[in-house]
């Protein structure tokens, strides 16, 4: 089982982080099924920023599903096309980006989110992770003969680099998607506010 204890659950932003919220573009970074395409679309609307999904751009672009791309080039061919569309929305202004859950895995990443905006580690426990996948086939990570421990396997490996690379930490396995963006909304404009 995985502790929540070094997880503040409350949303709390302050200082900097605010500040490239309010003004410039959010990132959001977590495991699947963390919520962030769901809590990216609606912050968006809160904060009337563009919102973008990297996984649905890469679709878009190739005109395949994600497991296809991974059936034809591996999870190396497809992680190179998340680098380059992540290079190219770090152009754009004003955008909320849900990244897929390993875009964290290569530094050249990592670095290009946590200096191109505020990044928000949207983070939910593997029993909360595993009932929201569990039945969901477009998930080629999870498609194991144990995708529950196969899960929890990638949470290890990734909720560190998901740390190192966020400015705000918060727990999205308790609310529903509509409070936490509400949530994260109001604190991103108040410290906007109040820097």
């Amino acid at each position: 089982m995985i502790s929540t204890d070094a997880v503040a659950p409350a949303v709390d932003v302050k200082g900097e982080a605010g500040d490239r919220a309010a003004t410039g573009n959010i990132f959001l970074v977590g495991m699947m099924g963390a919520g962030k395409t769901t809590v990216g679309r609606l912050l968006s609307h809160f904060l009337e920023k563009t919102f973008y999904d990297s996984d649905r751009e890469i679709q878009k672009r190739t005109g395949v599903s994600i497991p296809t791309i991974f059936e034809i080039e591996g999870e190396e061919g497809f992680r190179r096309r998340e680098t380059e569309i992540l290079s190219e929305l770090m152009n754009a202004r004003n955008i909320i980006l849900a990244t897929g859950g390993g875009a964290v895995l290569s530094g050249v990443n990592r670095a290009m989110l946590k200096h191109g905006g505020t990044v928000i580690y949207l983070r939910a426990s593997i029993d909360d992770l595993w009932r929201r996948t569990r039945h969901d086939k477009n998930r080629p990570l999870l498609q194991t003969s144990d995708p529950r421990a196969r899960l929890a396997e990638l949470f290890v490996q990734r909720d560190p680099l998901y740390r190192e690379t966020a400015h705000i930490v918060v727990e999205s396995g308790k609310r529903s998607p509509r409070h936490l963006a509400q949530s994260l909304a109001q604190q991103l404009t108040i410290s906007s506010r109040t820097g």
